[in-house]
């Protein structure tokens, strides 16, 4: 089968990943077999490739979001069939999806209904995982005392997925960071209660809105950059969830307000044989709730075709900063 593939880490501006020939996946025995559709484009994707390179003689095959329809499935798999319209992620520790066909834990694909396009789905599980994960847990509710939450990043994908689930499935008040007007424009259309700008002042802004404090922030991205900020707004006893610890980071300053972190990966149930299955009934939930109304698909860029033009325009948007809800990539139709 054919899949984007690259052998060394490198920068965009050396951009090697190209259209190869590969092995058929090779399927476990709690495997589904995914031809697939669409390919939904994540920024910790491209944090990847610039990172990590195969092992010698190898390749690294990308991606851990898609939509497509079941090709064949292990003994163990239960719950599906071949011909399911599916969505899900992966394991980063396997090749991704960024191939004609991929091989994923049954555990972590959920059922799409006919109404729901292949792009549309495509756009939803990582946002979808990663949000419900940091802001409720294994739990349908938020931590006890959160009646304000702070996303910081609300149009990226994540933190557009964050908005909708807390409006949909929470009473709380939602306030979100955008610093452009088209930002600021999508992360209102998202939900959002109050919508400030991440490059001032963020106590400031809103004491001037009648907010004095927030019970949780969500932060998407710059956490480290913008801790001293997030400890100033947050009450005492209150919660930073965070998906990006990943550069320096000082927790001291965090006990003048008996503050908790609460970090997210939305990698790390399957990789440590956590609750796997939680994943798919929260994707399966999601997949409801689109066709109800209670979410919507948030694609504002769609690619067209498995190849290396299209997954280069991707990662240049990716890594821009500037990136509005989720690019997807149209495999086929």
């Amino acid at each position: 089968m054919k899949a984007l593939a690259y052998e060394k880490a490198h920068a965009l501006d050396a951009f090697a990943i190209t259209l190869a020939e590969v092995a058929e996946p090779r399927l476990r025995d709690g495997d589904l077999l995914i031809e697939v559709r669409a390919i939904g484009i994540n920024p910790g994707e491209a944090a990847i490739r610039q990172t990590r390179s195969a092992e010698p003689g190898g390749r690294v095959i990308l991606g851990w979001e898609f939509a497509g329809v079941i090709a064949a499935a292990g003994p163990a798999a239960t719950g599906f069939a071949v011909g399911d319209r599916v969505m899900g992620t992966g394991d980063f520790t396997r090749d991704g999806s960024w191939a004609e066909r991929v091989a994923v834990d049954h555990r972590v694909v959920a059922k799409v209904p006919d109404r729901l396009a292949f792009a549309d789905a495509a756009s939803l599980p990582i946002g979808v995982l990663t949000a419900w994960e940091s802001l409720f847990r294994d739990q349908d509710a938020l931590l006890p005392g959160v009646g304000r939450v702070l996303v910081l990043g609300g149009a990226g994908g994540v933190g557009s997925m964050a908005t909708q689930l807390l409006k949909a499935t929470t009473p709380a008040f939602v306030i979100s960071t955008a610093s452009r007007p088209e930002s600021r424009k999508w992360a209102t259309a998202m939900g959002a209660d109050l919508v400030v700008d991440h490059r001032g002042d963020l106590a400031g802004q809103l004491h001037t809105a009648g907010i004095d404090h927030v019970d949780l922030v969500f932060s998407t991205s710059g956490t480290s950059g913008h801790l001293k900020a997030i400890v100033e707004v947050l009450r005492p006893f209150g919660h930073l969830a965070s998906i990006d610890l990943t550069g320096p980071f000082d927790p001291r300053a965090f006990t003048g307000k008996s503050l908790s972190l609460h970090s997210e990966m939305v990698f790390s149930k399957i990789v440590a044989s956590g609750d796997v299955g939680s994943q798919g009934r929260i994707l399966a939930r999601a997949a409801d709730d689109v066709v109800a109304g209670r979410l919507r698909p948030i694609v504002t860029t769609t690619l067209e075709g498995l190849t290396a033009e299209s997954m280069k325009t991707a990662h240049a948007l990716a890594e821009s900063g500037r990136t509005i809800g989720k690019t997807v990539i149209q495999v086929t139709g």
